[in-house]
């Protein structure tokens, strides 16, 4: 097998976006296939892989999850092992967690563990979402792939290496992509009075949006909604037929994202009465909170403090979106931040994760895995 540290920069070169990881799989097929023992067990699903290694003496299945898709964003780095996909990047730290759960494989290949230990390489995180139909397929199609318990890890560039940061219950927010198209008569400049202006309504549904949180969710509730992008018009003396709001919902409970969807859609209904046009709603990729089992965030954390030249963490939620949290709706389970020493944040075109935290957490993780015993 390749060093991790050659397979984690031959995965940085090959970004590919949800459902599209093509090459992706190709390439950690050969990796894993090197490592195939008789307890070692290798199924697909769509561009994911699941490597199940049978325990010695099973009590329990025990979940590790990575994700292997990349963003579509322009890499800025600068290294020799740069994106070899023009306008594709991992930008979110994937290439690791992959090489992570390679390393995983590696050692459980080479000693065997107790417990069952379950494998899932899972496509399309960053959207459009593959953990929920990963774990549908799984629930009604291969029942024995499916775990007793789950966990996952993600890069934090904040953190120094060697940090193990999670906490017991809400973790990641529920998320909601927004896209807002408004369709109404374009025309002269000069002839207002013959247009329907969507700049004009759209500028105007942009602001009301921006009430919702401040009016409509408990202050001590937390929930973001954020327009990011605006594009209406094409010249200076075109009134604008169309225009189109994108952005982001971000909320601390299930209840408040229902009740924002329900604000906006009510806001774009008068928005149709208003300015006489038309107003469609997608909701694109939506996922669910990432809400760490108690026993398993906890457990999680009591190991850290135990291992050495790791630091455990107990960490406040935040507003991050992750997939996984479909996972934990149905499974008992936890994810933690590990740290990456990084001065860009997620999705930015220069980051740079330390490579030292491949090592760490492949030590760590793999220990966990082999010592975690799961309440009935």
């Amino acid at each position: 097998m390749k060093s991790l540290l050659e397979i984690r920069r031959e995965l940085h070169k090959i970004p590919e976006v949800g459902f599209k990881e093509e090459k992706t799989q190709k390439y950690l097929l050969t990796i894993i296939e090197k490592l195939w023992k008789p307890y070692i067990q290798i199924d697909v699903w769509r561009t994911g892989i699941i490597v199940t290694i049978n325990g010695s003496n099973p009590q329990l299945k025990i979940g590790w999850r990575s994700d292997i898709d990349g963003l579509p964003v322009s890499e800025n780095t600068g290294l020799a092992y740069s994106s070899e996909h023009p306008g594709f990047m991992h930008a979110c730290g994937h290439d690791f967690h992959m090489t992570i759960a390679l390393g995983l494989v590696q050692a459980f290949s080479e000693n065997q563990p107790e417990n069952t230990v379950i494998i899932y390489f899972q496509p399309a995180e960053e959207g459009p979402g593959g953990a929920k139909p990963m774990l549908e397929w799984l629930q009604s199609e291969r029942p024995d792939l499916v775990p007793d318990t789950i966990f996952a890890l993600h890069i934090a560039p904040e953190y120094p290496v060697g940090t193990i940061a999670t906490r017991p219950g809400m973790l990641f927010a529920n998320t909601s992509e927004l896209f807002i198209d408004l369709k109404g008569v374009g025309g002269h400049a000069a002839y207002p009075h013959n247009t329907r202006d969507m700049t004009v309504a759209a500028a105007n549904l942009m602001i009301q949006l921006q009430t919702i949180v401040s009016r409509n969710i408990n202050p001590l509730d937390s929930a973001v909604v954020t327009i990011g992008k605006m594009t209406s018009g094409t010249v200076q003396n075109i009134i604008a037929e169309d225009a189109r709001l994108e952005g982001t919902i971000r909320t601390m409970s299930a209840e408040s994202m229902k009740l924002i969807k329900k604000r906006i859609e009510a806001l774009c209904r008068a928005t149709e009465i208003a300015y006489e046009c038309q107003v469609s709603i997608d909701y694109g990729s939506s996922y669910y909170q990432v809400e760490n089992d108690v026993h398993c965030a906890y457990e999680l954390l009591r190991f850290a403090e135990q291992f050495p030249g790791v630091v455990a963490y107990e960490c406040p939620p935040a507003m991050t979106g992750e997939d996984f949290g479909f996972f934990l709706k149905d499974l008992p389970g936890a994810m933690f931040w590990t740290g990456a020493n990084t001065s860009y944040g997620l999705h930015h075109s220069a980051m740079q994760p330390d490579e030292e935290l491949i090592n760490v957490n492949i030590q760590f993780v793999e220990q966990f895995l082999r010592s975690f015993t799961f309440y009935k």
